[in-house]
């Protein structure tokens, strides 16, 4: 295990532990907050196409985002979780054409896309622990969403990435390793910080 790896496992032990202390109320707040400050977003009041995530647990709420999204008529893809931890995607059509899937996951039950649909997407939104100064995401460690970054950069696409996150995840510094791409902007409950040029 590289130095790099111990670093991150170590990092998203204590992030995921802060998210565990966090109360019903304070997520019921976050999530609104969020939502509001993720549709304040150039990038989104633009885009035509979205990829988005349904969030699980802990995660920053995404779900009045994703309604708000679609309620606006912006076309919100989904992901599949693939065998092999790949992406395959799906447009979302509401809460009712979610199902329950593998490792507490709710995924739309439409059409399956191809995952190389994220393509296609204006703006990508990502999950992830934390972000940097520089804009590097920490994500769970996966693998999927570098699949899905490393796909769009082989096509040649440059849709806007933007993580979703607490205020205490956007840190001074995560570990990064060659595959790891940087975000443009990280969006959390009390606001937008935005990297790079």
């Amino acid at each position: 295990m590289s130095d790099q790896t111990t670093e991150k496992a170590l990092l998203r032990r204590g992030l995921l532990d802060a998210r565990r202390r966090l109360g019903d109320d304070d997520l019921r707040a976050s999530a609104r907050a969020l939502a509001g400050q993720a549709l304040a977003l150039p990038e989104l009041a633009r885009a035509t196409t979205v990829a988005a995530y349904v969030s699980v647990g802990r995660e920053p709420d995404t779900r009045a985002l994703i309604d708000a999204l679609r309620g606006r008529g912006v076309r919100v893809l989904l992901p599949v979780l693939l065998a092999d931890n790949d992406l395959d995607w799906a447009a979302y059509e509401g809460p009712e054409h979610l199902v329950a899937a593998g490792r507490g996951l709710l995924e739309p039950d439409g059409a399956r896309l191809g995952p190389d649909a994220v393509t296609a997407a204006d703006t990508v939104l990502l999950p992830g622990l934390a972000v940097d100064a520089r804009g590097m995401r920490l994500g769970r460690g996966g693998g999927s969403y570098d699949r899905v970054l490393a796909r769009i950069d082989a096509c040649g696409k440059a849709p806007a990435l933007v993580v979703l996150l607490y205020a205490n995840e956007v840190v001074a510094r995560v570990p990064e390793e060659p595959h790891d791409h940087p975000v443009q902007a990280a969006v959390t409950p009390y606001g937008v910080t935005r990297f790079g040029a």
